[in-house]
């Protein structure tokens, strides 16, 4: 390429495979606010949620009416709800704490995206996209649905907006807008159509106030807001991804709109049919300022969903060609800085982490592949005044290097605290840097773990086996006197003969343990034996005698006694 190649060690982002996570077929991912959880849509109509941190499985959505493949997943702004769509045309909005469907209904058409309202705590409202019709404001409480506009056009002194163009002669419609997105804070949804434009439509009235043309004036496939709001990508069929500075505030996004309006129509009030069109886009130039674009100009290859860093810092573009699996990352200036190469494995999804340089791609094959930064080990991080040799130096110490008392100036000054002053803990302070964030302030970060049903089921089906639960029987203290209600006290070595003897005086409990199958075989081998008598007499050998205190304990210490007299 001709854009010289920055350094990598001077960007915080990710450069190499560190994990990977797998369950069934994974079709597309998204974050919550904060990181923490990372939802994933499967092809069989599951939603699985991962601990991020843990990299384990903390939810599994599972819908009994939902079987088919999932096309998008979207967190709320507190990240309490999740909706999904799927390729049957529903829409479903999750409780992710509780674990259970909150509503569910079914679209016309096929919702290739769908994103809920990042304005509202609890929403109930999003935007779906279907697949070849004009974006839709659905209320998923009841149901109901309004078409967003997609076009204007000027008819003499008036104007039409079209929601539902009409088709071609061979049946092809000649707007096919499927990207649309709320801004940062949901006031305003921007809409892409086949011109190249990006409509700016007010959600609550459904009204187009600005026009921005997008340069080369191709589909436009994807619009996407940075964390901050402060930025926006788009991703066009001529293979080329644009970046745009939004100029619109963040909170009453609506009234500065109306104030834009009314000045330029007190600007042209005097022009005799003014071209209405040419005023919605004098609009969208202070709505919206175009800075560069981002392309790989040697293999102008198609682009997936860009998205951007949580730092708004690097932008990452991947490559939608079949059998490639590469991530492009860009610095905002528009220098391409690293370029990342996976398995020989098509892309159909990606998200970077809201915090940490962290990405995650989606393969074809359904795995989720977890890109991060390699660190390399300094030890100057550690200790600031720490550094590394490449060969031995001598050292000279120096004379006062190693004095016990210093001098007055050097003396580092105590800190003062004033312990009786009284620490405000209702207050959080400054929040701005949390509002920014939209979301991660106060929204939910884990999920409590909930024992499996199928580790039960299996732990039922495979019960332990005779000898491990032998061993947990005997596992307790010999002089466990667990008392019972006849006052006899039970021991895990009932069965076994227990005796007392009294040795100096004192009476100490011993106990003779039965003997084994082993030892009952030993002892009939060696019962077996003939008797060997006294050739001079016809009597045995053994003589009895009565046991002095050196007396044995067990029977099979008795046939070292055998011919002996003690």
């Amino acid at each position: 390429m001709n854009v010289p190649i920055i350094d990598p060690l001077q960007g915080d982002f990710p450069e190499i495979i560190e994990d990977f996570l797998q369950y069934g077929s994974m079709k597309c991912i998204a974050f919550n606010s904060c990181g923490t959880l990372l939802a994933a849509g499967c092809s069989d109509g599951n939603c699985i949620i991962w601990d991020f941190e843990t990299r384990g499985i903390s939810r599994k959505l599972r819908d009994s009416a939902t079987i088919s493949p999932i096309t998008s997943v979207c967190w709320s702004k507190h990240g309490h709800r999740l909706l999904v769509s799927a390729t049957d045309k529903s829409l479903t909005l999750w409780d992710v704490k509780k674990c259970e469907k909150i509503s569910r209904i079914t679209l016309q058409q096929t919702a290739l995206h769908a994103r809920l309202d990042p304005g509202a705590l609890e929403p109930t409202i999003c935007l779906a996209c279907p697949l070849s019709s004009a974006p839709l404001l659905v209320n998923i409480s009841n149901g109901s649905s309004t078409s967003l506009p997609v076009s204007v056009s000027q008819e003499g002194n008036n104007y039409t907006v079209a929601t539902n163009p009409r088709k071609f002669s061979d049946g092809s419609t000649p707007f096919t807008p499927t990207a649309a997105t709320f801004d940062w804070s949901g006031e305003v949804i921007c809409v892409g159509n086949s011109k190249g434009e990006i409509l700016i439509v007010g959600t609550k009235t459904s009204k187009v106030y600005a026009i921005i043309p997008v340069p080369g004036g191709a589909v436009i496939k994807d619009i996407v807001f940075s964390r901050s709001g402060l930025y926006v990508l788009t991703n066009s069929n001529d293979r080329v991804i644009r970046l745009f500075e939004n100029l619109l505030p963040h909170y009453n996004t609506i009234n500065e709109l109306e104030t834009i309006d009314s000045s330029n129509n007190n600007t042209n009030n005097n022009v005799e049919e003014y071209d209405i069109v040419d005023k919605l886009k004098t609009n969208g130039t202070k709505c919206m300022k175009y800075l560069r674009e981002f392309q790989d100009v040697v293999t102008k290859i198609q682009w997936k969903t860009p998205c951007f860093s949580g730092d708004d810092e690097w932008i990452l573009g991947a490559s939608a060609s079949k059998g490639e699996h590469k991530l492009y990352i860009w610095e905002r200036l528009g220098h391409l800085v690293k370029i990342l190469e996976g398995p020989k494995e098509a892309i159909i999804d990606l998200v970077w982490h809201p915090e940490r340089p962290i990405v995650v791609s989606v393969s074809v094959t359904g795995t989720a592949y977890v890109w991060a930064k390699d660190y390399v080990e300094n030890w100057s991080a550690f200790a600031p005044d720490f550094k590394e040799l490449e060969e031995n130096e001598e050292y000279i110490e120096k004379e006062d290097e190693f004095d016990i008392n210093p001098r007055e100036d050097e003396k580092e000054k105590e800190e003062v605290i004033d312990e009786d002053a009284e620490v405000d803990i209702d207050n959080l302070g400054d929040t701005s840097i949390l509002k920014v964030s939209n979301g991660s302030y106060g929204g939910l970060r884990y999920l409590a773990a909930v024992p499996s049903p199928e580790q039960s089921e299996q732990q039922d089906k495979y019960p332990a086996s005779p000898i491990k639960q032998e061993e947990s029987n005997n596992s307790a203290s010999p002089f466990d006197m667990d008392v019972v209600a006849n006052g006899h006290a039970s021991s895990p070595m009932e069965g076994s003969e227990t005796f007392f003897a009294e040795e100096d005086g004192g009476t100490s409990l011993k106990r003779k343990r039965k003997p084994s199958a082993k030892g009952m075989e030993m002892q009939a081998e060696k019962d077996k034996k003939p008797v060997i008598k006294n050739p001079k007499s016809s009597s045995l050998s053994k003589i009895s005698k009565p046991r002095t205190k050196y007396e044995f304990d067990s029977d099979q210490d008795d046939e070292f006694t055998d011919g002996f007299v003690f």
